[in-house]
């Protein structure tokens, strides 16, 4: 799975990579049908195979938090994720936001240790993504509840998705810091049963949660989280909507906070070899594009 910076992520488990960050932080054992359990299998290894494999792309994303909501033309490079910061509350950025998004842009350009740093930052949320989703297969019960059909952005459109029910496994032990949370997680997967590929993952904290052992903090129960992908064409599947909303404290008193929604569209091939600066390159020639073709009206600041 690659991850997309908030994103990368699962593709699907890279939402709880990016808790994990924030916080600096879900198998089968029996289940009935066998069906269940061996589908849930093909699934997870076939998100994490598809991490180190598939063409990149550039794509828009739109997130919603407490500070507002912000648009960002992304791209996948052989470096990282180069992001470009285009609107903010639907608004063109300012001359004095624009300059500032340069100015950041052009330091990673610029400086190979700090981009080595973004890079770093990646690999090991690509890394905590593989490790939550290699465990899913231990880490709960499932239960086969009916059936839905994929549209776009949701699996593949007309492709059959079984709804599985998961419950956390009373007998998993947590291997490391970075799987508790899914001790004390519930919910409903939806998978592609003809791609094997998980197109959806509605879970909720039926309990609260410690990471670090307790040490760092935790999350309190009710926390939710959806994260959903879809086909792009020719088996390649990309994150496509990620609802967060959690509540905490990190060091047993900070509080924590995190309501955030974000959609993910507009997906587009991206060539593969980039470097960080022609992918920074070519998000400045799509955004241009994307003034040209607006109109005037939207292009006031």
């Amino acid at each position: 799975m690659k991850a997309k910076s908030v994103q990368s992520v699962c593709k699907l488990a890279v939402m709880v990579s990016a808790l994990f960050l924030m916080c600096t932080q879900i198998g089968v054992a029996q289940s009935s049908p066998g069906s269940a359990i061996q589908l849930v299998r093909e699934a997870v290894r076939n998100e994490i195979s598809s991490g180190h494999s598939g063409p990149n792309f550039m794509f828009r994303e739109v997130s919603q938090g407490s500070d507002g909501s912000k648009t960002k033309l992304l791209i996948e490079t052989r470096d990282a994720m180069a992001g470009l910061l285009i609107a903010t509350d639907g608004h063109p950025l300012t001359a004095e936001q624009r300059q500032a998004e340069e100015k950041r842009l052009q330091h990673l350009v610029n400086d190979p240790d700090d981009l080595e740093k973004k890079c770093k930052r990646e690999k090991e949320d690509a890394e905590r993504t593989e490790k939550i989703m290699g465990a899913f297969p231990e880490a709960f019960l499932y239960e086969e509840e009916g059936t839905a059909s994929g549209e776009e952005g949701l699996g593949a459109p007309g492709d059959p998705l079984v709804r599985l029910k998961f419950w956390p496994n009373p007998k998993y032990s947590p291997p490391s810091h970075v799987e508790q949370i899914l001790t004390g997680l519930q919910g409903t997967l939806l998978i592609d049963s003809r791609q094997h590929r998980i197109a959806k993952i509605d879970g909720t904290l039926v309990k609260e949660v410690g990471f670090g052992w307790g040490i760092l903090g935790h999350l309190d129960r009710g926390g939710h989280f959806i994260v959903q992908q879809g086909d792009m064409g020719g088996g390649h599947w990309e994150i496509t909507r990620m609802d967060l909303s959690f509540t905490g404290k990190v060091l047993l008193f900070k509080t924590l906070n995190i309501k955030d929604k974000e959609v993910y569209s507009d997906f587009q091939p991206a060539p593969r070899g980039l470097t960080f600066a022609q992918g920074v390159e070519l998000l400045k020639k799509h955004e241009a594009l994307i003034a040209q073709n607006q109109p005037p009206e939207t292009r006031k600041q």
